[in-house]
């Protein structure tokens, strides 16, 4: 993970003034335990492209994201690289009580992390019965989460996992709920290349790019250029996703 030197280096922050607090691990913590958590948090922005933490990389720290998009990788044997998940804004990025990171985390964009030394927020999770549960609920979403990526993958059309993916990065993405709230259409930057979300789904680049390009020629979605999406109709793009 981030190295101890990166950690001690960044400048403390404001839990309160947070604006994934109460999405985050860290939203089940009483007034008292905000703040001690906050004597412990330290800012940092990884740039677009830089690993955040190797896969098999001695884990030192943890953090939350508060903006931005982390790509998750595994390297086999082989040295092939698979895409196995984002992360977005209020994610959690490492595993507690565990010595190795299981993937590598990569910024996709710009990233604002706030980061806990490993030891340190290892003792407040001991300490804070709350957060134990937070986190141990986090654990449980990710691995239903991790469950439904399963039947997309085995089960689904190639129409339903690229209306799937579309889906879900709608939801993720920092701000889109607050864009379609007015009656706008939701609007957001795909966080990866259509090649990257082919061999995300399993699919070829040809058969992602003519899946969106059906779905803009039905009007369910328009697009700006070849990453900016906009749902324009989410109840359609749901019936996609589900067949």
């Amino acid at each position: 993970m981030l190295g101890m030197n990166d950690v001690t280096q960044q400048q403390s922050t404001r839990c309160d003034a947070c604006t994934v607090r109460h999405r985050a691990v860290c939203g089940a913590l009483s007034q008292k335990e905000i703040e001690r958590l906050n004597a412990i948090a330290r800012h940092r922005t990884v740039p677009q492209g830089q690993a955040i933490v190797g896969d098999q990389d001695r884990v030192l720290s943890f953090a939350n994201i508060i903006s931005g998009v982390v790509k998750l990788t595994k390297t086999l044997c082989d040295g092939r690289q698979q895409i196995v998940g984002l992360q977005f804004a209020s994610d959690f990025i490492g595993r507690p009580f565990r010595d190795r990171s299981a993937y590598e985390a990569t910024a996709v964009n710009d990233v604002h992390l706030c980061i806990y030394d490993r030891r340190q927020f290892e003792h407040l999770v001991r300490e804070f019965p709350g957060f134990e549960r937070r986190l141990f609920e986090n654990t449980l979403d990710e691995l239903d989460a991790a469950r439904d990526w399963m039947l997309l993958l085995g089960r689904k059309s190639a129409e339903e996992k690229v209306a799937s993916f579309i889906l879900m990065v709608s939801k993720k993405m920092d701000g889109v709920s607050r864009q379609g709230g007015d009656g706008r259409p939701a609007k957001f930057e795909l966080p990866i290349t259509r090649t990257e979300i082919a061999d995300f789904l399993g699919l070829t680049i040809e058969t992602v790019s003519r899946q969106v390009s059906r779905l803009k020629s039905e009007k369910i979605i328009a697009l700006e250029g070849l990453r900016t999406v906009a749902v324009l109709d989410v109840p359609r793009l749901e019936q996609a996703s589900s067949g």
